[in-house]
């Protein structure tokens, strides 16, 4: 496994992967990475450069190899989140409809906290019922950031 930090307006960002250049986790802070890890600054340039562009507020999706791990309804929910638009926000009872059980909010929130690529597959555009802010793995402040960056004001 090889990874790579960058800094970003919402803190220390970890980029992990096993193979050549692509990525299979982002995560907030300095990740926790098993100890035969390597650092490698150059492996995921393409990745760091594309994130850079997002902050800047260049870009607003993301094309470097990356690689989303995980299967059943998990999977499910964050190829779903995926869909998400820049710019827009989804409840968790509307992506838990999405992925056909309405009632599954809650199990959508366990999902969408098991992101394994944070800001690309983009978590940050869920909220509560009603607009609120919810919850965030890589805190509040920094999901208020992300959605500042997309134009987003939550409620709360």
């Amino acid at each position: 496994m090889y990874y790579a930090q960058m800094e970003s307006p919402v803190g220390t960002l970890t980029l992990a992967g096993e193979t050549a250049n692509c990525v299979d986790s982002i995560s907030f802070g300095d990740g926790d990475m098993p100890r035969e890890a390597k650092p490698d600054a150059d492996r995921f340039a393409e990745a760091r450069a594309q994130l850079t562009e997002y902050f800047q507020g260049q870009r607003e999706r993301f094309d470097f190899p990356m690689r989303l791990t995980g299967n059943g309804f998990r999977r499910q929910v964050l190829e779903q989140l995926c869909h998400v638009p820049f710019g827009k926000t989804v409840s968790y009872g509307e992506l838990a409809a999405a992925v056909g059980n309405e009632r599954a909010a809650r199990a959508v929130g366990g999902a969408v906290g098991s992101n394994p690529l944070a800001i690309v597959v983009p978590c940050h555009r869920v909220l509560a019922a009603g607009g609120g802010i919810g919850g965030f793995g890589g805190g509040l402040e920094a999901k208020r950031k992300l959605l500042a960056i997309e134009g987003v004001t939550p409620k709360g």
